[in-house]
């Protein structure tokens, strides 16, 4: 066995949106650690909990990003091998499928001498843009939303338990979760495609596992947008506001006139998020539905801030039955 040979490099891109008019994508690039996360046993999730966790990234390599009308970008990895590239550009929706989807491709442009590059050097990446005739976007988080993970649990030993040793296939959604976002998506006609975004505090390094629990439960699609991991010991700005309400308020900022749905649990700080987010945009908040969760003290709490709450309509909810007799009333879902 060969103890010095080196791991393929490979490319992955986050499905990301933007418009007709401007692209935007982001994604990683690094060596291939062969992560199957359909492995059973403890020791195949323990040890693909660390590949993701202890990925070898790629830094500061140039990449080349090929559009289907044969335009062609570029953009750098930094320090940690993750890239973005934005660019003002033409009639992209032209490019995309009835869902929004616009299929690209991307490469390395650099050359890695020595090594390996799987796909022969093109990897798949998707953007979406949303049609013109979307009703509203739906913005939606994943922990205790869709997906159990115990983030009221002592200590959050549930969640950690739920992230590390379990297979994402074998995850449980909150029930009936699949078909109100399907519900929401296709609209009031039911046959529209508004455009679903989850957002996490989860970092990257969970991108792929999210994805595949979303794409097995049957979830529509969409971009998933989580956040760095954070440096140890480094200080945070106590005004900074935390990276899911910027990426929601990005999405507002890229979508003027699109409205959106938010729909949280009532855990953490979902709450607090999108009450300030719904006070300074209150005509472009549709609903506001947020998971009921097994915790008195905190759901004391968010009953009292939602009492006498008029600015949009807001729905603490028990069962997706509820939130799909709500949305009806509402007129969003047929």
């Amino acid at each position: 066995m060969d103890w010095f040979k080196k791991d393929p490099l490979q490319i992955i891109t986050f499905q990301s949106y933007g418009r007709s008019d401007h692209f935007y994508i982001r994604g990683r690039a690094l060596e291939d650690e062969n992560i199957d996360l359909s492995k059973r046993g403890f020791l195949s999730l323990l040890r693909n909990t660390w590949k993701r966790f202890e990925a070898d990234e790629i830094p500061n390599t140039r990449l080349k990003i090929h559009l289907p009308d044969n335009t062609f970008l570029y953009t750098q990895t930094d320090s940690k091998g993750y890239f973005k590239c934005e660019a003002d550009l033409t009639e992209l929706q032209a490019l995309s499928n009835d869902e929004g989807w616009l299929a690209f491709g991307i490469s390395y442009d650099d050359k890695h001498p020595g090594r390996v590059i799987n796909n022969d050097n093109r990897f798949p990446g998707e953007m979406l843009i949303p049609s013109e005739n979307s009703s509203f976007g739906i913005i939606s988080d994943i922990d205790d939303t869709i997906l159990h993970t115990g983030i009221t649990s002592m200590l959050k030993l549930k969640v950690l338990w739920n992230t590390f040793f379990k297979r994402a296939t074998k995850r449980t959604p909150l029930e009936g979760a699949s078909e109100l976002y399907h519900l929401l998506h296709r609209g009031k006609s039911g046959k529209e495609a508004n455009p679903c975004f989850y957002v996490s505090h989860s970092p990257w390094n969970l991108y792929r596992y999210l994805e595949l629990f979303l794409k097995t439960n049957n979830f529509p699609k969409g971009p998933i947008l989580l956040r760095n991991f954070p440096r140890p010991f480094s200080k945070k700005d106590p005004k900074e506001k935390p990276q899911k309400q910027k990426e929601i308020l990005n999405l507002l900022d890229t979508y003027p006139n699109l409205p959106f749905i938010l729909i949280g649990d009532s855990g953490e700080h979902d709450p607090d998020i999108y009450v300030e987010i719904a006070e300074a945009f209150p005509d472009r908040i549709l609903a506001i539905y947020l998971r009921s969760v097994n915790h008195t003290k905190k759901m004391v709490r968010v009953r009292g801030l939602f009492e006498k709450y008029e600015t949009v309509p807001v729905l603490l909810v028990d069962k997706s039955e509820d939130a799909i007799h709500h949305a009806r009333s509402l007129g969003l879902i047929h």
